[in-house]
Formats: C-alpha cells, sequence, structure tokens
C-alpha cells in the first residue's frame, strides 16, 4: 500500500529539486563561460543583439535582486539598475569582475536555498509588487535562468565553433554514451 507523501515531504523535495537545477544551469553556464577569452566575452553576433558579458550582467543583476531578502522584501529592488545590465562593457578588463560577480550573485542564491524550509514554501513575495507564492517565484527564476542559460551557451558555440568542447553527448556519440551509462547499472 502507498503511504501518500506528507506536505513536508514534497516541499523538501522541491526544494532539493530546485537547487539541482539551479546547480546544473550554474556548471552548464560556468563550463560554456569557461571557453571563451575575455574579448570573446564582449563579441556581439549583430548589431543591438546581447554579448555574453551582458547576459552574465543581466543574470548576475536578477540574481541579486530577486533572492537578496527573498521573504521580506520585494524582489525588484529599487537599487537595482536593471537598464545598465544590458550596457555593453567597453574593455576586455571588466571581464574578470563579472566573473566575480557572477559567482558573488549565485551565492546570494545557494544561500537562500539553504535557509528555506518546506513550510516556506506557500508563503507570499512579491516581485514588482506582484504576489507569488515563494514555489511559483523560485520556479520562475529556473525557468528564466535556463533561457538565458541557453543563450550563453549558444554564443560560446558560435564562438568556438569546431573547437567548443561538448557539454553533452558529442554528435555522433549517443549510442557509446547509452552503452556506457547501461555498463555502469550493471556493475
Amino acid at each position: 500500500m502507498h503511504t501518500p507523501a506528507s506536505s513536508d515531504a514534497v516541499g523538501t523535495a522541491l526544494l532539493a529539486s530546485f537547487r539541482h537545477s539551479f546547480l546544473q544551469y550554474k556548471a552548464l553556464a560556468d563550463r560554456a563561460l569557461a571557453q571563451l577569452t575575455d574579448a570573446e566575452w564582449l563579441h556581439q553576433p549583430a548589431p543591438g543583439a546581447n554579448s555574453v558579458a551582458v547576459i552574465v550582467q543581466h543574470m548576475a543583476g536578477n540574481l541579486r535582486s530577486r533572492f537578496t531578502d527573498f521573504l521580506t522584501t520585494d524582489g525588484e529592488k529599487p537599487t537595482r539598475q536593471r537598464d545598465q545590465e544590458f550596457e555593453e562593457p567597453t574593455s576586455p578588463d571588466a571581464v574578470p569582475a563579472l566573473r566575480q560577480e557572477w559567482e558573488a550573485a549565485w551565492r546570494v542564491l545557494f544561500v537562500l536555498l539553504d535557509e528555506l524550509r518546506a513550510a516556506d514554501l506557500l508563503a507570499t513575495v512579491t516581485i514588482r509588487g506582484e504576489d507569488h507564492t515563494v514555489l511559483a517565484a523560485v520556479q520562475r527564476q529556473v525557468a528564466h535562468y535556463a533561457y538565458h542559460v541557453g543563450q550563453l551557451v549558444q554564443l560560446a558555440k558560435h564562438q568556438r565553433g569546431e573547437a567548443f568542447e561538448s557539454l553533452s553527448i558529442p554528435r555522433g556519440q549517443s549510442r557509446q554514451f547509452n552503452h556506457q551509462m547501461t555498463s555502469r547499472r550493471a556493475l
């Protein structure tokens, strides 16, 4: 007989799933970003398009704004300068500082995830004055960051071309990968 999971167990599982998703997206982005030179971070693929640097600036600003004092203040902080996040840096010298901002902003999120409890998931938080459950607000950010990480990976692939190191199963190697996974499970 199957016993229904308690709401606390479901909440704990959801928080673990969110953490896993955020860790996976950050790792994917980090692996793509590591393949680029500082100058490549500034490359705009077309007029008006965002460079890697701009996407990183935007994500860092969003992470800080959404997750600083998450449960007690609006997710769009009055100190956030969102429009400035989309201004292109003018020199590759700016990239090391962007890397530091990126890491610091993600730390804000992971500290919050360590503090959240299952009971918090149905609490109400606001983003730009609009009410959301914590569950909905966090899920919103999972989707937002997945979108931007996909952009970062695509930009890195475009710039590196054939030199890009696959972040997934390389082309033409699916059968070999599946065999390896099956073999590991058999051990």
